[in-house]
């Protein structure tokens, strides 16, 4: 049985026409955004008589104010909170981001927050953009439409700015599919889609529109053929359930897939019992934000990844929860790239996979029991900052591998609960700083082939090996450690052991030998042996020493784990 099909309809951007407000005193209001397509660009101006004018967009607020003398009778403006569930901002005390990374419906690319640190804070997440008041604002849209108004008495016309198409101004037909909608809009159209539940075939999106659903809107793949698949560049997928693609061993299926396209936008979407989620084969410059990802794969080998990226660059994937793949995010010669805050818990093999994927940037991710952790392989000029890497257990499992991998920064993480907290094999000029190792059984696993790392700042307690290697001979710096197991002493008081601390165990060497000896980790004959080795070395490498041990634990300021304040 089929369900029926609900209308599509395409919100015409710009109108003067909008929802009536509801207001709060004589500073504020608050409306319904229902009938924009992108609530959180949408803008209002009120006039002292109240009549009330609805925009879409900032930028077209502004050129209303620049261009109709009825605007010197306004009593307030306002824009919509970019971050957060849709509320009105004063304009003139709002703060504001314009960057190429914001795709606002007119192409100017400016959004609205509310108060400083949140729109700071959405600029450091954008990587590129800068900060605006509501007077560079203004300026801002003067200089991008120097030719005259993208509107006039809200009708659309072609923009100044090559930035982003024109906005469709026909209404597209009621139609039995999003296929035939998408087929019908013109270049630049935003197409809303009704609440309901549509099984079609793989939908191909071939021009820049941006869906939005309205409501629940599911797409069922009914498990035989992918949802999505974008062709082309500006294209936004936002608000949809996704559900049921088919396992293939023969292609890629994917939620949505992204091929050889530029500035997409997938953000705020769910997908169940998918093959792939969300896929990107040469894009460049997409944003994946805020998407739940969950799958049921019980073999490696019949998964797919939850969010998997092949030959793009400057992506931002961010506030993403990902569970249940074969890995829940995965690279492959990816430049430039920044993720953060996702959590990615209990999927079949790694929380994070890259290889050759050089430049790109780790921030206040958790990634939590998954199969194996973390695997970071081939690759140059990495930097993991603020990330939690716990209860990864498994007789192959890693909080994070390295591997091949070269002047990398790891900083400020946190290593709990794993079998093993990091594993370095030829992996050369790291620095380590300012992590803290915890509950590990082996905290660092430091092969002889990783040479010049700098170990230093971190925090070593409650690990049944805070350090092993697998050679006498060492290549890398420990300075200014604190270790629980330190036994020293700091008679002039200035914070620092005054004999050096040598974190590897001679039952650690023995381990790494022949493994199937942990059986006696807790016996009395182990204890002998180390208090034996630690009088007088003989077995473990002379070079691996904390020559300056901190006395006192090292106090972090709080992290904020993934998944706060989505």
């Amino acid at each position: 049985m089929r369900f029926p099909l609900t209308a599509l309809l395409l919100a015409v951007a710009c109108t003067a026409q909008g929802p009536k407000p509801i207001r709060v005193g004589e500073d504020r209001c608050e409306t319904c955004l229902m009938g924009i397509a992108q609530e959180r660009f949408s803008s209002e101006l009120i006039t002292r008589r109240g009549k009330v004018h609805t925009f879409d967009s900032i930028e077209c607020l502004v050129w209303f104010i620049e261009s109709e003398p009825e605007t010197a009778d306004a009593r307030s403006y306002w824009v919509t909170d970019h971050e957060g569930p849709p509320r009105m901002l004063d304009a003139r005390k709002a703060f504001y981001i314009r960057s190429d990374s914001i795709h606002s419906p007119m192409g100017v690319g400016v959004a609205a927050y509310a108060d400083r640190g949140t729109r700071d804070a959405a600029l450091e997440l954008l990587g590129t953009g800068e900060a605006l008041d509501w007077n560079e604002v203004r300026a801002a849209v003067r200089s991008a439409w120097p030719g005259g108004s993208p509107h006039a008495h809200g009708r659309i016309g072609p923009m100044a700015s090559p930035a982003r198409p024109a906005v469709s101004t026909g209404a597209i037909p009621a139609s039995t599919s999003i296929a035939a909608a998408i087929h019908a809009a013109s270049p630049g159209a935003r197409i809303v889609v009704s609440a309901g539940t549509y099984r079609e075939p793989a939908i191909e999106i071939d021009r820049p529109v941006e869906l939005v659903a309205d409501g629940r809107v599911i797409l069922d793949g009914e498990g035989d053929h992918g949802l999505f698949v974008v062709r082309a560049d500006d294209v936004t997928i936002r608000g949809f359930e996704l559900r049921n693609v088919g396992t293939s061993f023969m292609e890629d299926r994917a939620a949505i897939r992204v091929e050889n396209a530029k500035r997409c936008v997938i953000e705020r979407n769910t997908v169940e019992n998918g093959f792939f989620g969300i896929y990107l084969a040469g894009a460049d410059g997409c944003v994946i934000r805020g998407n739940r990802l969950t799958a049921t794969g019980t073999r490696e080998s019949s998964s797919g990844n939850g969010i998997h990226l092949w030959h793009s660059r400057d992506a931002v994937i961010a506030d993403n929860d990902i569970r249940g793949y074969r890995d829940g995010i995965y690279f492959e010669f990816v430049r430039n790239s920044r993720i953060v805050h996702n959590d990615s818990e209990a999927n079949l093999r790694y929380g994070l996979h890259f290889m050759f994927s050089d430049s790109c940037r780790y921030e206040r991710n958790v990634f939590r029991a998954n199969g194996a952790g973390v695997a970071v392989m081939y690759a140059q000029s990495v930097e993991m900052t603020g990330n939690t890497f716990m209860d990864n257990r498994g007789s192959a499992s890693f909080g994070l591998l390295l591997k091949d991998i070269r002047d990398s920064r790891i900083a400020d993480n946190t290593f709990d609960g794993n079998t093993v907290g990091l594993y370095a094999e030829d992996s050369n000029r790291l620095t380590v700083t300012g992590n803290d190792f915890t509950r590990n059984g082996w905290a660092i696993r430091l092969m002889a082939n990783s040479e010049n790392g700098r170990y230093t700042k971190n925090n070593f307690d409650g690990n049944t090996f805070d350090v092993a290697t697998n050679s006498l001979r060492n290549f890398s710096e420990f300075e200014g450690n604190w270790w629980a197991a330190y036994r020293g002493y700091d008679l002039d008081r200035d914070g620092i052991g005054d004999v050096p601390h040598r974190p590897v165990r001679l039952f650690s060497v023995i381990v790494e030998r022949n493994e199937p000896l942990l059986i006696l980790s807790r016996s009395f004959l182990v204890g002998l042996l180390d208090a034996a080795e630690s009088v007088i070395p003989a077995l473990t490498p002379e070079t691996l020493e904390d020559t300056s041990p901190l006395m006192e634990r090292l106090v972090r300021a709080p992290r904020v784990a993934a998944g706060d304040g989505r």
